[in-house]
């Protein structure tokens, strides 16, 4: 009886310590996966993860994040769309598996947590390719699972980031985007002030979702709060964390500009052009190139170094002109004017009256057919 009581304890002791080595090796492989896909280390990342479910065939973790890894090559350039199909196979593929294991387990957890993110994030592509009606379906499906999984496990700082979003954006997207109203009715009501709560909980303590609740907020308070000071402190977070990442040195760059940091804005965007010199991923396309020229001449105009602003707003043009497609970008039209004001600060009165008359051949970009008509009016003066 002792012999078989000491045996017992000891197959107890060895089970518990055996599951406890593989969270944490499991734990350690994602750490180390998403920190790779936010340094942009798109290789190391996808062997991570392929090691990750070759140990755990049956947990949708590792499937997850390797979908992970195209969603940033997305980001990366989102007016690119090759990824796109490829993402959304692999999505519906880890739906598909988690149903499967949600048969056998429903309450399992981490299979519910995967399933609401993988519909979360389909949500996530088809907004931003405008498809509306769509990913509004999508955070009607996810919402119940995210729910499910918080009244499993209270305390899970993750799935409570896909409840804050919907709070969030469910309560600000009907105003923004009438044509959502609609489907809105038939869904839950929202508190967006609670949704941010949750966003920053998740900002605060999450595990897997940490760094995606910081990008967030970063991007609410810019773009939809108006508060570019906030957003400023989460974009350096970020970029603290990944230096690397071209998604989010650009906007610390830009929010950076925003609040009128505009040396450091320049500073930023001379980064992000050496990075590009150097082949770094996500750095060597044009609308990266184009963006970092425009702030860099804008500082170089304000400390009153015309020659060099000259230069990088000539190349703002340059890359603008093979950039935009249809519809002439903002960044195109400011460089126009500045390049009207150089050339009037150096005398050149016929190219700048080129220059003005250029940009009020364009469709007006805030007031710029005012600033046109007034400088060939009357030539600037610095």
């Amino acid at each position: 009886m002792r012999k078989s009581l000491i045996t017992s304890f000891l197959f107890i002791v060895f089970f518990t310590t055996t599951c406890f080595a593989q969270k944490n090796v499991r734990d350690s492989l994602i750490t180390i996966g998403i920190n790779q896909i936010y340094s942009i280390k798109f290789v190391k990342a996808d062997s991570t993860f392929k090691t990750l479910s070759d140990k755990f065939p049956n947990d949708p973790a590792g499937i997850f994040f390797l979908s992970m890894i195209d969603w940033w090559r997305i980001l990366l350039n989102t007016t690119v769309e090759k990824y796109d199909d490829r993402f959304l196979e692999e999505l519906n593929f880890i739906i598909d598996k988690c149903d499967t294991i949600l048969e056998i387990e429903p309450n399992n957890v981490d299979v519910l947590f995967f399933k609401g993110g993988a519909i979360g994030f389909r949500g996530r592509l088809r907004s931003l390719r405008s498809s509306w009606f769509k990913a509004a379906d999508d955070g009607r499906k996810a919402l119940p699972i995210i729910e499910k999984v918080l009244l499993l496990e209270p305390n899970n700082n993750d799935a409570i980031f896909g409840l804050g979003i919907y709070n969030y954006y469910a309560s600000i997207l009907p105003d923004k985007y009438p044509i959502l109203k609609p489907i809105m009715i038939f869904m839950s009501s929202t508190d967006k002030e609670e949704g941010l709560r949750q966003v920053k909980r998740t900002a605060e303590k999450g595990k897997y979702a940490k760094y995606e609740a910081i990008y967030f907020l970063m991007l609410i308070y810019f773009t939809d709060e108006n508060k570019p000071l906030l957003s400023y402190n989460y974009s350096k977070k970020l970029t603290k964390d990944f230096p690397d990442n071209p998604v989010f040195e650009k906007w610390e760059g830009r929010i950076a500009a925003k609040i009128g940091n505009s040396l450091r804005a320049s500073e930023i965007f001379k980064d992000v052009l050496l990075k590009g010199q150097k082949k770094m991923t996500g750095y060597i396309d044009d609308i990266t190139k184009r963006e970092a020229v425009y702030y860099i001449a804008d500082q170089y105009w304000k400390e009153n170094k015309i020659d060099s602003s000259k230069i990088f707003f000539e190349d703002c043009v340059k890359y603008s002109k093979v950039i935009d497609k249809g519809k002439e970008s903002g960044f195109y039209i400011n460089a126009l004017i500045y390049l009207g004001m150089i050339n009037d600060v150096q005398k050149n009165r016929i190219a700048a009256i080129e220059y003005y008359n250029r940009v009020l051949d364009l469709d007006e970009y805030k007031k710029s057919h005012e600033l046109a008509e007034k400088y060939l009016e009357n030539p600037y003066k610095k």
